[in-house]
């Protein structure tokens, strides 16, 4: 279990460097984009993303 969970972690930290990587200019006009968003907006963009997520790890499990 404890694996999973680093091996889940360690994709997430790989995904998430993929668009600093090859594209700053993008990650920081999507971050000052966000910081422009309000709470409302960003809590429903992290729901959502964690519902995506739980429904693919039930499908893929």
């Amino acid at each position: 279990m404890w694996n999973d969970l680093l091996v889940a972690l360690a994709l997430v930290l790989v995904i998430e460097g993929i668009l600093p990587f090859l594209n700053p200019a993008a990650m920081r006009e999507l971050q000052r984009k966000m910081a422009e968003m309000d709470d409302k907006s960003l809590r429903i963009a992290g729901l959502s993303s964690m519902l995506v997520g739980l429904a693919l790890l039930y499908l893929l499990r």
